[in-house]
């Protein structure tokens, strides 16, 4: 293949596995993915018992994932494995009403059938998207930690390299035909951009990362990030006012002039996170 990366080519397809009851569906998701050079079908399961334990055995990299299924649904799946242990998720489903709640487990894609061979394609593109990102992250992380051990040896009294799971020092994100590294100390805000995330920073840049925010919010130290919104996350010492409307909605003003709303349910969180007055 080709070279489908800044930071090098794609090495393997994608290891896709197909959760739906019904046979029909599974053949049809099958004969799809068959005409892709980039994806691999490693598995069929009918019901969500039987997809959580492949995901556990033999972890894919994506996974196609009804709904509604008897048993154990497709949101009873991500319980059951653990959000911050699911493989890319695109859910395929013939419900709309569950999308909103698709998309707060942080699927890549909610496609509705029936579907058109064009918005499948545009679904798995995605899917292969985030893969990339995963994939460029995890070797930026190596390569920083392979950097720390180095000074490590050379200056004994540096602090210990970064751990896996410890909070982001600093985001990859694409620009054009590269990468180029963000401090988090930079990052004014983050918002919600239909399937990525639109990152702001102190010097006016914004950069659009494929990462759902609730992947991203898991990586951001909860002491210096807040979500205000389902669709924002603050830096809090980027944060200069706390308004509120004869109505009763809030609002943070930021240090670049940004206006914010701050959801009902997040109030008080934001309030005590400030140190302001409830």
């Amino acid at each position: 293949m080709s070279d489908g990366h800044p930071l090098g080519p794609t090495r393997e397809p994608l290891r896709a596995l197909i959760v739906d009851d019904e046979p029909i569906a599974r053949r049809g998701l099958r004969r799809l993915l068959s005409r892709r050079d980039d994806v691999r079908v490693v598995g069929e399961c009918r019901n969500g018992a039987d997809a959580v334990r492949h995901i556990r055995d033999d972890p894919p990299d994506v996974v196609l994932l009804d709904v509604q299924m008897p048993g154990l649904d497709g949101f009873g799946v991500v319980r059951a494995v653990g959000a911050d242990h699911m493989p890319i998720v695109v859910f395929v489903t013939a419900f709309d009403e569950f999308a909103v709640r698709a998309f707060e487990v942080a699927a890549v894609d909610y496609v509705v059938k029936p579907f058109s061979d064009e918005r499948f394609a545009q679904a798995m593109e995605r899917a292969v998207a985030r893969h990339e990102d995963w994939r460029a992250a995890a070797v930026y992380r190596r390569l920083l930690a392979a950097l720390a051990q180095t000074v490590d040896r050379r200056a004994p009294n540096t602090p210990p390299a970064p751990q896996p799971g410890d909070a982001a020092a600093r985001l990859l994100v694409t620009v054009g035909a590269r990468s180029i590294v963000v401090p988090v100390d930079e990052i004014v805000h983050i918002d919600a951009d239909d399937y990525c995330v639109v990152v702001y920073t102190t010097t006016g840049a914004r950069h659009v990362m494929r990462e759902s925010l609730a992947d991203l919010e898991r990586r951001l130290d909860a002491a210096r990030f807040l979500r205000i919104h389902r669709s924002t996350i603050v830096r809090l010492s980027a944060v200069r006012a706390l308004q509120r409307s004869p109505s009763g909605a809030v609002v943070v003003v930021l240090s670049d002039g940004a206006r914010l709303p701050v959801s009902r349910g997040r109030r008080d969180a934001v309030t005590a996170a400030l140190g302001a007055a409830r």
